[in-house]
């Protein structure tokens, strides 16, 4: 297995790229190292000469299955918090904002920080068995752009963060969460069927036209949901409770706090 953490394969036909995260013995999950990988890897797409889109995937059996919950005391101060949430806003402000599109290819699980990676995507194909949700509402913990109101119908945004509950592509789709789910087979020609479309447009269109749909959300309030987000996880975490779950990750394995966390719902799920 390649030692970088994201690979990049750069189309020999047409002018995209596809960028892999590449921790799949971590179900690609989200720390400092992939973060500075993935952010330097879009900033090196957008300024190829080569590259007009990006296709976002996953090694392994993941897309992302969000955050890395190893490794680091998660038991902070709301002021810590705030800073931690603001740098992964920054990073995901990052792919918001590139001036060429980022379809987001998920290949499996896709799930809190994954999902709003997904979320920042220009758009997303999945396969018709990934697992898409947010689950870390049931430890006390929330999204770090909250994402899912801009993405889909409140009604679906409320089910997932009220409940944690896992859906899968075919439901991803029905909900308007993807804009495809393929048979798990087809769905790398299906990403680059619509990589290479994107690729072929004249690059102005886009960057113009995501400048403009991007406008639109941030005239509708999306800088102020972000921040709104950020001030209430913050104040999550920092929360009693909050801070109960994150101590038991420091006092159990990562397989451990999730057998404990998922108990309840055992006889619902």
């Amino acid at each position: 297995m390649s030692e970088e953490l994201v690979l990049w394969k750069k189309d020999p036909e047409d002018a995209f790229v596809t960028l892999t995260m590449n921790r799949p013995d971590k179900m690609n999950a989200m720390n400092q190292a992939m973060g500075d990988a993935l952010e330097a890897a879009i900033l090196r797409a957008v300024q190829a000469k080569d590259v007009r889109a990006i296709l976002l995937t996953g090694a392994g059996r993941a897309f992302s299955a969000g955050f890395d919950l190893g490794g680091e005391d998660f038991e902070m101060d709301a002021d810590r918090w705030r800073d931690d949430i603001g740098e992964n806003m920054r990073r995901f402000r990052v792919i918001r904002e590139a001036p060429i599109p980022i379809i987001a290819v998920v290949n499996g699980f896709c799930l809190a920080g994954g999902l709003e990676l997904m979320m920042c995507c220009d758009m997303a194909i999945a396969a018709e068995d990934a697992k898409l949700g947010e689950p870390e509402v049931r430890h006390v913990s929330a999204p770090p752009t909250l994402m899912l109101p801009w993405t889909v119908p409140m009604i679906h945004a409320r089910h997932l963060m009220y409940t944690g509950d896992l859906i899968d592509g075919r439901e991803a789709h029905r909900i308007h969460l993807v804009n495809k789910a393929v048979p798990r087979d087809q769905l790398t020609a299906e990403a680059e069927r619509l990589a290479r479309k994107c690729a072929r447009m004249p690059g102005a269109s886009i960057k113009y036209a995501k400048a403009a749909l991007n406008h639109y959300q941030q005239a509708a309030g999306l800088d102020s949901s972000w921040t709104y987000n950020r001030e209430t996880t913050a104040i999550l975490h920092a929360t009693e409770e909050g801070k109960q779950w994150m101590r038991l990750l420091k006092e159990k394995t990562l397989k451990e706090f999730l057998d404990v966390r998922e108990a309840p719902f055992r006889d619902l799920d």
